[in-house]
Formats: C-alpha cells, structure tokens, sequence
C-alpha cells in the first residue's frame, strides 16, 4: 500500500504528465477501445482498458471506464474499490473516500478500510483511528498490523502528536521492518525538529534495509545539505537521481550545489 497526502490535479495536467508516452502507445489503447466497443457486455477486457489507461496516468478515461461498469453492477465491491484507487492516484481525494466509502458499504474489507483510513489520516481526522483498530480486529497478521500502526502514526504526525507518530512508526517497523514509508516518517519529525543527524541515522537505516530505495538517499543528502557537508549531499542527490531519474529535485540540488 503506497501512502501519500495528494492536492488535486486538473483534468489538463494528467494529460500533460502522459502525453509523450500516450503517443506511443496510443493505438494500442485505440485496438482495446475498439475490442471493448465490440464486446461492451464484456468485463475483463473492459478492466484490461482500464488497466491500460491507468499505466499511462490516463486517470479520467480509465474512471469513466470503472463509472460504465458500476452502472451496471452498483454492488460490485471490487469496482468501487478500483474506482478509489484510481482516484488517490489521481489525487482526488475527496473522490477516493466517496469511492472507498461505498465498497466498505458493500464489503469491509481490511484493504478498503486501510486506503480510507490513510486518507483520513492525512486529513487530521481522527477517524482514522477507529477505522484501523477496526482492521486490527480482524487479526490478519503482521503486515497488516504494520499497516495500521504506521497510519495511525501518519495521523498523530500530521496533529503533532510526535511521541505517540515515533512510538507507532516503530511498532509498524518491528511487525515489518521492510515498511519504507515507516522509516522515512519518522525520519522526517527529526529533519522538522532541525535535528539533522537523528534523521540521517533513520534514512540510512532505510538504504540498508532497502539499498534502492531512491528517497532514502534523497533524504539523507538533504540532512547532509543542512548540515553543510556539500560532497556527502551531491553523492547522495546523485545516487538517488540514478535510482528514480524522476526525481528533479535531485537534479536541481546538484546543480545548485556544484554551483555555489
């Protein structure tokens, strides 16, 4: 489960972001397009668009995809379930909780309640809580404890709630220590409390425990940037650059630095 606090995008920014790559690969969503016009009744190649549609962060056609088969089958948790799901990608979060809202109706299955609970969480609203202990009742077992743990940590972060958020990112560490976001959290209250070298011993951890984990090298240049040690920063901008070539950030700090 990737967790993150999303701002709402315009319709003209998901195209933006997959324009180069929706015109190479657009006639093959053409040829599904034309398959599911062909066979309309049929669901698994109407999810095969939407599969294909979702790749290529074509958020608002993919929807409209999941929208026409809830029409027909408005008790369909899984739909529901995707349909919030391509919505949080979409970074409308408002959406997303409707959307997850009405699958829990239908089914409260601990995924669903956990993407809900996370939203929640970012939102400050202590719902989030009651919707995790809800999950840790089912007793599903430690990932999905860890789950819980580190939302509920999310939500007592994001209400300045340090020592209860710590407390929580380490239980959900301790249930899976392969839980990335759990790391970089915590990390990040010491980075906000200025007390940069806390924090670079977290985000070190996390490259140890995950020595691809892009962000944890990003996070441990901007401790060293703070701390005024320009070539441990550029070294690590530079490996988390290589690792997610996305990162512009990265990009811009090395340029900033190689220049001063």
């Amino acid at each position: 489960m990737v967790m993150a606090c999303h701002e709402a995008k315009t319709d003209k920014q998901f195209d933006d972001a997959s324009a180069n790559k929706t015109n190479v690969i657009n006639p093959y969503i053409s040829k599904l397009q034309q398959t599911v016009n062909a066979h309309p009744d049929s669901i698994s190649l109407r999810m095969k668009l939407v599969d294909a549609l979702d790749s290529l962060n074509m958020f608002k056609p993919a929807v409209q995809q999941i929208d026409s088969l809830i029409m027909n089958d408005k008790f369909n948790y899984e739909l529901w379930y995707r349909k919030g799901h391509l919505l949080e990608n979409a970074e409308d979060t408002a959406g997303a909780i409707d959307a997850y809202k009405h699958a829990i109706e239908i089914y409260p299955d601990a995924n669903a309640l956990l993407s809900l609970a996370n939203l929640y969480a970012e939102q400050k609203n202590i719902t989030a809580i009651d919707l995790c202990n809800q999950v840790l009742d089912l007793k599903l077992g430690r990932a999905i404890d860890a789950n819980c743990s580190f939302i509920e940590g999310v939500y007592y972060a994001r209400t300045g709630q340090t020592e209860k958020a710590l407390s929580m990112f380490n239980q959900s560490i301790n249930l899976n220590f392969t839980l990335m976001e759990a790391y970089m959290e915590k990390g990040f209250i010491y980075f906000d409390k200025k007390d940069y070298t806390h924090a670079l011993q977290i985000f070190q951890l996390a490259s140890q425990v995950n020595n691809t984990y892009a962000d944890a090298y990003y996070w441990q240049a901007k401790c060293y940037e703070a701390m005024q040690k320009k070539n441990e920063a550029i070294k690590n901008y530079q490996t988390s650059l290589t690792l997610d070539p996305s990162l512009h950030e990265a990009a811009t700090a090395i340029n900033r630095l190689q220049n001063q």
